[in-house]
């Protein structure tokens, strides 16, 4: 492990850090602190320039962490009156001049939860330790049975949440109203499946069927900040959804994405825009593990 990730540090350090490529991936730090070790969600900061928010999945209290974008953490944020059951992808937005995060407990390894979780909390003013209230929750079921998710994505032009089922081939998109009326338990409406996600070769799947299996399971999910691009995350592979003015998100994901393979990852579990856009910061679930820029 570790001559592998010296390899990668070597690798992705060399050409040009100003302007890189488009299609490349270049490493912008390595994620080396303890407490980083299950990271399953990461969003940039709208608040905070060079300042990722990440958090980590089911098994571990309920926080957050305020990450330098060189993989250094800056501060550790509890949240209160939450239970965290698997929190599985946080997404950054901006709403009515005030900057949001929304945390998504939606992880259901074994298909056994009857209602999730979405928490939106405002970004604090300060990068230091503290303690976090949500602004507002929303509880939600599927409409056809339990199924694991790991992948949200906020859409504020349209005040939209949407989310993509991990398991099930091909992935579905659902979607969820980001602000509903009341407390009521909401249910997610289907949107469609998602297009264009490889399939393994026959030897991969002679030689490796469980490697086969996971390599398409989406794990992360952003929409950029321009609102124009959905990025879609898997174990192997980045996918790039692009939107048509007036066009729905079931018909861009209908459409074969652009399709590249991610850099060298330990269980790629976490990916978000960049707040400018222009690239996708990405990381895994271990330590050490790199934390990437991609210029798509």
């Amino acid at each position: 492990m570790a001559l592998l990730l010296a390899a990668t540090l070597l690798a992705a350090c060399t050409g040009e850090p100003e302007a890189p490529p488009h299609g490349s991936s270049q490493l912008a730090g390595m994620m080396l602190d303890p407490q980083l070790s299950e990271i399953s969600g990461l969003a940039a900061s709208r608040r905070h320039p060079g300042v990722l928010w990440m958090h980590d999945d089911g098994g571990n209290p309920e926080r957050l962490f305020a990450v330098a974008d060189n993989g250094d953490r800056l501060a550790t944020l509890r949240i209160e009156g939450v239970t965290k059951t698997d929190w599985e992808d946080i997404a950054a937005f901006e709403l009515d001049g005030r900057q949001y995060l929304l945390i998504a407990d939606t992880g259901d390894n074994g298909g056994l939860r009857r209602s999730l979780q979405l928490h939106v909390i405002e970004e604090p003013a300060k990068i230091e330790n503290a303690r976090l209230k949500p602004a507002w929750s929303i509880a939600f079921r599927w409409p056809d049975g339990a199924r694991d998710c790991e992948a949200v994505a906020v859409d504020i032009a349209r005040k939209q949440v949407l989310l993509i089922s991990k398991k099930r081939q091909p992935p579905e998109l659902f979607s969820l109203p980001l602000m509903p009326a009341g407390n009521a338990l909401q249910t997610a409406t289907r949107l469609g499946g998602l297009a264009g996600i490889p399939e393994p070769d026959a030897q991969l799947r002679r030689s490796n069927p469980t490697r086969a299996k996971l390599q398409g399971q989406v794990t992360a999910a952003d929409i950029s900040p321009d609102g124009t691009t959905l990025a879609v995350m898997t174990y192997r592979y980045l996918l790039l959804y692009p939107r048509q003015p007036r066009q729905s998100w079931a018909g861009a994901v209908a459409s074969p994405p652009r399709v590249s393979d991610l850099p060298w990852l330990p269980q790629a579990e976490a990916l978000g825009w960049s707040a400018d856009g222009r690239s996708l910061y990405a990381t895994g679930e271990f330590i050490p593990a790199p934390l990437y820029r991609i210029t798509p």
